[in-house]
């Protein structure tokens, strides 16, 4: 039997191949739109939540008294990094630094990026040996007159 002219078999083959292209190529799709949703995933190096106790010990503290704990995470990649954010009474703020970290230095206060008080602390100026975190970087914003923000952060490098 010979194809009319101008018409080939293709036209009944060709159906039958574009089924299969098109599911693997809706396939490929997906799967790049399920790797790229991992932000989440802390192994996918996004921040995950985490309990506020955990994140202070990762950096060698504990929960400061009468402290509220807000927004607790980690994120994992090449390092960790855990950050926890506190609201405390004022007054207390001296005195839970120079108690977790006595051997650090004295938290600076220039003010700008840094807020009311700044500390940074490593292995090398007073780090507890506890701490899995090379650096702890603490800032502290004065919310009113009685209570402080504390930014914890505390990471491997």
């Amino acid at each position: 039997m010979a194809a009319e002219r101008g018409r080939t078999r293709w036209g009944l083959i060709l159906p039958f191949l574009a089924v299969p292209v098109l599911v693997l190529g809706f396939l490929v799709v997906g799967m790049f739109l399920w790797a790229l949703t991992g932000e989440d995933d802390p192994r996918a190096g996004g921040a995950a939540k985490v309990p506020c106790a955990g994140a202070l010990a990762f950096g060698g503290a504990e929960r400061p008294a009468g402290a509220e704990p807000h927004d607790c995470t980690v994120q994992r990649g090449i390092d960790t990094a855990y950050t926890a954010v506190l609201l405390m009474p004022r007054e207390n703020v001296r005195y839970w630094l120079g108690h977790t970290y006595p051997g650090a230095p004295e938290p600076r206060t220039d003010g700008g990026s840094c807020g009311a008080l700044c500390l940074e602390v490593t292995h090398e100026n007073g780090l507890p040996g506890t701490a899995e975190a090379h650096v702890v970087q603490v800032k502290v914003e004065y919310v009113n007159a009685e209570t402080a923000r504390l930014r914890f952060s505390a990471f491997t490098m």
